[in-house]
């Protein structure tokens, strides 16, 4: 590909394309904090806060979304995930793959990601490579994690965390009393849902261990559980998570699903049938105990995980092979939060899907179960992995509008595993105002800039705080 000759394509009016949408980013949305209320930051890398050093560390490591698009660039793997090549050759098969991006979000985030952190108004590609490397690298040897988390004015993280972590991490970040940032910890329990996966048992013993006691029934399981959310809680957990294919809703009684733990840590093997009754069971107890301690439960739901077995093999989970799947939803959210909200236990709650076509599916089902605990209390969350895209994001937006309220939506998040994703947040509310700016135009809604500049806040930060309440 031919040189792109360009420079300062991140303009201050990047996606703003009417002076109602500057007006709206520029005086409302810019300067407001970030509450990432989900993200896959390591709390070990925060809190031993040493200085990044190399952008491939930061910005290549661990990101799936530049593998792939590497991958469709034809990039040998072992300049990818590959043990054997250096930080600069990785991050130059990168370079070289960038200008192949071009429509890509890829294209819009790595060149806003260059502006925001390093100043950087040059494209990335072969030909700057080098130079923006070095400009880079040399601004990175001085930056901690704790220093670019304060940079994009990043209030809090929440992180996504194992029951059984020790979480001693986020101990010590919460005694550094000159962190900008809150860093907490998410309760994530999918492991022990899935309880025909051959690792289970191996589990269960590493829950034991954690807890100091046995488990040889569903009692002693929902007591080492019950045990570990209120470990969290201490530690200032306001949120659990699941990324599920789909929501386990069987019919069950405990004594069955007791029935099946008992089997499965014998040794024997259990039917999908089984496995579905029993994650169905405690699927719903968990939910439970969240509603107790007033948390915010969140569903990702729909991927289709490692669908590529030779890469899982070679480089381990979170390869970058996953996709979007087609399971069924409507139906097992609906017996879910039904059930839950027949004995008032529903907690607040998130979804997200992974499949674009189910987007009015999603909206729909949370306004079912809406009521006065507080405003907004079910959430269809924001595009999610594949569809956190300008695209994606102004469908989601319109889709919730029509079909919820837009207004206590409580906006972005990263869901990322780089320091050096937060301008995400900037590209969403940047794609909110002009989204609003246009219904304008079209004469959709008044032009009352106060009003609108207000409700343009809420959703990018006030709705988050009032609905996490992270300061409990």
């Amino acid at each position: 590909m031919s040189v792109i000759n360009s420079e300062n394509f991140i303009t201050d009016n990047f996606l703003l394309q009417s002076k109602v949408a500057e007006e709206l980013y520029h005086t409302y949305a810019k300067n407001l904090p970030i509450i990432d209320y989900h993200n896959h930051l390591s709390a070990k890398q925060i809190a031993e806060n040493k200085p990044v050093n190399n952008i491939t560390d930061v910005w290549l490591n661990g990101d799936h979304y530049k593998w792939r698009g590497m991958r469709a660039n034809g990039i040998d793997e072992a300049y990818i995930t590959g043990a054997n090549s250096t930080k600069k050759e990785k991050f130059l098969k990168w370079a070289e793959t960038v200008p192949y991006t071009l429509r890509n979000p890829l294209f819009h985030w790595t060149h806003l990601e260059l502006k925001r952190y390093f100043n950087i108004d040059k494209i990335l590609q072969p030909s700057t490579a080098e130079s923006i490397y070095e400009k880079a690298n040399a601004i990175l040897v001085n930056k901690t994690p704790a220093q670019l988390l304060e940079q994009m004015k990043v209030e809090v993280v929440c992180t996504t965390d194992d029951p059984i972590d020790s979480l001693e991490y986020h101990k010590q970040i919460a005694e550094e009393r000159s962190f900008y940032t809150k860093v907490l910890p998410t309760f994530r329990p999918d492991v022990l849902l899935l309880i025909q996966k051959e690792s289970y048992i191996n589990y269960v013993e590493k829950l034991e261990s954690c807890v100091e006691f046995s488990i040889h029934n569903l009692e002693d399981l929902l007591k080492a559980v019950q045990n570990r959310v209120n470990y969290f809680d201490s530690l200032g957990c306001r949120l659990s998570d699941y990324g599920l294919e789909q929501i386990y809703a069987s019919n069950f009684t405990d004594n069955e699903a007791d029935l099946v733990l008992k089997k499965r840590l014998s040794g024997k093997a259990i039917t999908e049938e089984e496995a579905s009754l029993f994650a169905s069971c405690l699927l719903e107890k968990l939910c439970k105990m969240y509603h107790t301690k007033s948390w915010v439960q969140q569903f990702h739901l729909g991927a289709i995980r490692n669908n590529n077995s030779k890469l899982l093999e070679e480089i381990g989970l979170d390869a970058g092979v996953d996709s979007i799947g087609d399971f069924s939803m409507a139906e097992s959210m609906s017996t879910l939060f039904n059930r839950l909200n027949a004995t008032n236990q529903l907690a607040q709650t998130i979804t997200y899907n992974l499949n674009p076509s189910q987007n009015e599916v999603f909206a729909t089902m949370m306004g079912n179960f809406q009521n006065a605990d507080i405003p907004g209390k079910m959430q269809w969350g924001s595009g999610w992995w594949f569809l956190d895209q300008k695209d994606g994001m102004e469908k989601q937006l319109n889709t919730l509008s029509n079909m919820g309220i837009l207004s206590r939506f409580v906006g972005m998040l990263t869901d990322s595993r780089s320091f050096l994703s937060f301008p995400r947040h900037e590209y969403f509310r940047r794609i909110l105002c002009n989204l609003l700016a246009q219904d304008v135009k079209e004469g959709l809604v008044p032009y009352d800039i106060e009003f609108l500049g207000k409700m343009v806040q809420d959703i990018c930060y006030y709705n988050a705080v009032n609905y996490f309440n992270f300061k409990k």
